[in-house]
């Protein structure tokens, strides 16, 4: 263990989450999910730090990890009602533990950042896990240039933030299309099917083949367009320990072409 991370008091291990974040509108609206995430968030043990791997920051040619100590609250969407815009989730940023989690990894070279702060698959989720905004946050970017076996392994290295109290949480979506959004209709048949196929590999504790998600073809390429909402998964998986069990929440769809399928790996 790197000697930054060893001066950082030591805890049992936290849990790992990947949340369906789906539409931002989840912030404000009082539903299922939401009511979800806010249940979790009230029996969850409470962390020192929470490391966020969220869809919605994208990077080329590096991963960045956010240090500053007041990171901003992003609205990076359009087209939502004013009361969103206006929502602002003021949780302190993390210098100490983003710089550690800077340190940890050996097969790659992590960059700290000022600029960003968190976005709303962060924020979204976080406004209502843990209202009070009171626990440090931090993000992680993802570099869409890495294929996702090196998403897999950086994960891997980052395992050791658990037993520092840090709660990790993948934010994105196991199905996600926008292009074929329905509302009021069924989801799609090749959205159930990659779905299934997702839930029984986690199911099975065949992360490998989660990792391995786009030999599946067209049926991955159906429900993952691009990318970026799929990553956040392995870094959840990444962080697993032997002796985690997998539950899971918020089976369902949404929007026809959205997965809302979520879970804690404790």
């Amino acid at each position: 263990m790197h000697e930054s991370l060893e001066r950082l008091p030591s805890t049992p291990r936290m849990p790992a989450l990947f949340v369906g974040h789906g539409s931002p509108m989840n912030a404000i609206e009082d539903n299922g999910w939401s009511r979800t995430w806010q249940a979790l968030g009230e029996r969850l043990p409470r962390p020192n730090a929470i490391l966020c791997v969220s869809a919605h920051w994208m990077t080329r040619g590096g991963t960045l990890v956010h240090t500053g100590a007041h990171p901003r609250t992003i609205h990076d969407f359009g087209g939502f009602p004013a009361e969103l815009f206006a929502q602002r989730y003021p949780a302190p940023g993390s210098p100490a533990y983003a710089e550690a989690t800077i340190a940890l990894p050996h097969a790659a070279q992590l960059r700290p950042d000022l600029d960003w702060g968190l976005d709303h698959g962060a924020w979204s989720v976080l406004i209502r896990m843990f209202p009070r905004a009171d626990i440090p946050v931090f993000q992680l970017s993802l570099d869409l240039s890495l294929p996702m076996q090196a998403h897999y392994a950086l994960a891997r290295e980052l395992k050791p933030l658990r037993e520092k109290g840090v709660l990790v949480v993948g934010s994105g979506n196991l199905v996600h299309n926008l292009r074929m959004l329905a509302p009021g209709r069924p989801p799609y048949d090749w959205a159930v099917e990659f779905d299934a196929r997702m839930a029984a590999a986690l199911e099975s504790g065949d992360f490998q083949s989660v990792v391995d998600a786009e030999d599946l073809g067209a049926v991955m390429r159906a429900a993952h367009p691009t990318t970026e909402h799929f990553l956040p998964v392995l870094y959840t998986l990444g962080v697993a320990d032997e002796a985690d069990r997998l539950s899971g929440f918020n089976e369902g769809f949404d929007l026809a072409s959205i997965s809302m399928r979520s879970f804690v790996l404790a």
